[in-house]
């Protein structure tokens, strides 16, 4: 110890940090700062490096279609997965796992721009319109009294404004939208999504908090008991919990079961670091280095340190209006897939614990990889020892399994199911993203468009060994599957880091299988008038 009583350690730790922060151009105030925010300094060198060399874009081979890598299923095979699932479920603890931790800005991008180019004692709407080319304007303005929160703008409207019925369209349109996205009424871009009012029924308006809620106990139930989870911005916890305070006795008495709700942060630790166009690290007015959030593979901390035998997985944002019955036949179905897959994965990892397994079986494991796991060994694996062959099918085998569910891909914006070249390990299916593809190159841009199916973020997974030991999930991870984003902070254009997203990169390595599943499972909000569309609107 010296005399302020740091030890020889830490005071050696503390050196070799400023050296490589002086490596990277940096300064012992940045290292402070970097310290303060408890991100890795190895982390920083990492992603510095990214900016500069770029990220490799991933090599399709195939799109995955019906036959290839998506297994299709007959509405009676739904029914005998689900009730698989159901006569299987008694001993496991099941719980469902949804990101929210996103305000609803970009639910109201088009709105927002709209007050801030807008100026109403100077042009009508419709001249904006003209103007502007701007196509989701007339869809709101035509449908907005369709809205479930419609009656509440308008009635504050009424309160606040004199005279308000007498005012022309243009005025009560220009007003409801300042009210709606104004931070002194009803704020709602700055929301989080999962607060907002989606749906109306005859005696409320429900939010995708109570929607959740109400699925997790058809389907993520067992013996009375069911579990949710939310990731949140840490400042939100206390809405999310006043709304499931108000409705979970009703929940838990329409679904027979208590459901415990718990919450997890984006830790600051995975935030990533901001440069400018040139590569250089990016500093705010004061000087201070410029962190971002990782991006939602951030959250495979949180998953990873969950413990339940079943994990559904599902977007804050893609709810219906009550359809439980139906939602859960389709999730209960996935699932059931997963428990059959597991338990036949689990019985060939035992058989190689108790060394009496023979050629004939490894013969059988291989095909039960090919056929029912989309996963080749190497063409040479006949030529191996006996013990090699055993070990490489283990290392195969002992992995977390995802069954992801599909849908027939209407142009959405997002991921899709592929196959694609993995490294020297031959072909694995993945959830790509189109950033991650180099669409210059013709080849790669034609597999992509040939892509029949689209991932919903409708996913079931199961995160523990044939022992039922937790896996620990950062070992599975692709960690060169990142995405290199260009954003605007305060008027100046940076880029961004995003960590391999949680159901892409973060993913990448476990056993994944790709399952068509229907339209009606996925219905995303992803601007406001999402909420006009049929499943969203009561009859």
């Amino acid at each position: 110890m010296d005399e302020r009583g740091i030890s020889i350690v830490e005071k050696s730790k503390s050196v070799d940090d400023l050296k490589k922060i002086k490596s990277m151009g940096l300064s012992e105030q940045d290292l402070e700062q970097i310290n303060e925010h408890g991100v890795s300094i190895n982390a920083i060198k990492k992603q510095l490096a990214i900016f500069k060399k770029g990220i490799a874009k991933m090599e399709l081979l195939d799109a995955a279609t019906v036959g290839n890598g998506i297994l299709k299923l007959t509405n009676e095979d739904f029914v005998e997965k689900a009730h698989f699932f159901d006569e299987h479920k008694s001993d496991l603890k099941l719980l469902k796992f949804v990101p929210a931790s996103g305000a609803a800005t970009r639910m109201f991008k088009f709105l927002t721009a709209f007050l801030n180019d807008f100026n109403i004692e100077k042009e009508t709407i419709n001249a904006y319109i003209n103007r502007k080319k701007d196509s989701k304007l007339p869809v709101f303005l035509v449908g907005m009294e369709k809205l479930p929160f419609f009656e509440i703008i308008y009635k504050k409207l009424k309160e606040e404004i004199q005279d308000f019925d007498s005012l022309s369209r243009d005025y009560k349109n220009y007003y409801f939208i300042k009210f709606m996205l104004d931070a002194d009424y009803f704020d709602f871009a700055s929301k989080p999504k999962g607060i907002l009012p989606f749906h109306k029924y005859a005696t409320r308006i429900a939010t995708p908090i109570e929607e959740h809620l109400y699925e997790c106990g058809y389907y993520s139930t067992t013996i009375g008991k069911s579990y949710l989870h939310f990731t949140v911005s840490e400042s939100h916890q206390t809405q999310f919990e006043q709304i499931i305070n108000e409705v979970r006795s009703n929940v838990e008495k329409e679904a027979h079961t208590s459901i415990e709700v718990s919450y997890s942060y984006q830790d600051r630790s995975t935030d990533t670091i901001a440069v400018n166009m040139n590569d250089k690290v990016f500093r705010t007015e004061d000087g201070k280095l410029l962190f971002r959030p990782g991006g939602h593979g951030a959250l495979i901390g949180n998953l990873n340190r969950l413990d339940a035998d079943i994990i559904f997985i599902k977007n804050i944002d893609n709810v219906i209006l009550h359809n439980n019955e139906t939602i859960a036949l389709y999730k209960k179905a996935l699932a059931g897939i997963l428990l059959e897959l597991q338990q036949e994965i689990f019985a060939c990892l035992n058989l190689m614990d108790l060394y009496t397994i023979d050629d004939k079986q490894i013969e059988e494991i291989k095909n039960f990889l090919k056929t029912k796991l989309n996963v080749s060994v190497k063409a040479d694996f006949d030529l191996y020892t006996f013990e090699n062959k055993i070990k490489v099918l283990r290392e195969i085998l002992d992995r977390p399994i995802r069954v992801c569910g599909m849908v027939i891909n209407e142009g959405e914006p997002g991921g899709g199911p592929f196959w694609v070249k993995n490294g020297g390990k031959g072909a694995s299916l993945q959830i790509v993203e189109s950033s991650q593809v180099d669409l210059t190159n013709k080849k790669q841009a034609k597999i992509m468009a040939n892509a029949t199916h689209f991932n919903p973020v409708d996913l079931v997974c199961a995160t523990k060994n044939y022992k039922n030991e937790k896996f620990d999930l950062h070992q599975f991870v692709d960690e060169n599957a990142g995405f290199i984003v260009e954003k605007n902070y305060q008027g100046k254009d940076i880029k961004g880091y995003e960590l391999p997203g949680l159901w892409n990169g973060a993913m990448a390595n476990w056993l994944t299988v790709f399952v068509e599943v229907p339209l009606i499972t996925f219905n995303p909000v992803k601007t406001v008038n999402d909420l006009l569309k049929e499943a969203h609107q009561s009859l």
